[in-house]
């Protein structure tokens, strides 16, 4: 799997993670999601993100049970805070929950999950430099925040930067590469895109016409062309083997300029 630097982090990523969101909310399908994410650890998709909402930290005990035994300094697990918990100290103690659920002593990234009013941003940035002066996250981030909220954000942190700001992004929704990814590009900060797959909503004929002529799936194409620029990442999520080695063989060809193109007008 092919790794860039993840923002001002100087920390090298793999382009393609796995999302883990619905993961944890069947006890039927438990087993099949470990297996799914232990598939990705051996593929190379090291990038494991979660959340503390997702099946009310049930994905997160999926993601502890699939990393057992795996080297923890070969992981780069992300995951995320409520922002109704993201007061002061709420912000610490949700993080110090979700490593107890992953069982792990630290994250790489922890994350605002979205804006909102329920408390300052100020504060819940004091409470990310906390956790980084502890050693509980390595790196500090946002979830779904504009320019103008990430600058906020960046301004509370002081001198701790933001690594990441992970967004929806996939061929329907490409929002993000009017103001958000120029500005992260400039700032250094990486960005994350979630939903990349938008369950299908990727196939139109453009992508179909390019997959085949590489002798790949929509899926891998649809990939490769969401990663094209040097900040953007991404975390599908898959829970069947077959989805999952397509995800971590999706950067092995190159899209022209040409294909490209078309992949942009027709989107």
């Amino acid at each position: 799997m092919i790794k860039r630097l993840f923002g001002a982090t100087g920390v090298q990523v793999p382009v393609i993670g796995q999302g883990t969101w619905r993961m944890g909310e069947s006890r039927s399908s438990q087993k099949q999601e470990i297996a799914s994410l232990r598939l990705g650890i051996e593929l190379g998709l090291t990038h494991i993100d979660t959340a503390e909402m997702y099946a009310d930290g049930g994905a997160e005990r999926i993601v502890a049970q699939a990393i057992k035994g795996v080297p923890r300094e070969s992981l780069f697990l992300v995951t995320k805070v409520l922002p109704s918990n993201a007061s002061a100290t709420g912000t610490v103690k949700a993080c110090e929950q979700s490593l107890k659920r992953l069982e792990t002593d630290h994250v790489d990234v922890f994350l605002v999950h979205w804006w909102s009013s329920h408390h300052p941003i100020a504060d819940t940035m004091r409470a990310m430099q906390t956790l980084v002066t502890r050693g509980l996250t390595r790196f500090v981030g946002v979830s779904n925040f504009s320019v103008a909220q990430m600058r906020e954000a960046q301004t509370a942190l002081g001198a701790t930067r933001l690594a990441c700001n992970q967004v929806l992004y996939h061929l329907r929704d490409r929002g993000i590469e009017s103001e958000l990814l120029p500005h992260c590009g400039r700032e250094r900060v990486a960005v994350v895109g979630y939903t990349p797959l938008n369950r299908g909503g990727f196939l139109r004929d453009a992508v179909a016409e390019i997959a085949k002529r590489h002798g790949r799936t929509t899926r891998q194409v649809t990939l490769n062309f969401l990663t094209r620029r040097a900040p953007l990442f991404t975390i599908p999520k898959a829970s069947q083997p077959d989805h999952v080695r397509e995800n971590a063989a999706a950067l092995d060809f190159k899209l022209t300029p040409d294909e490209l193109r078309a992949i942009d007008e027709a989107f």
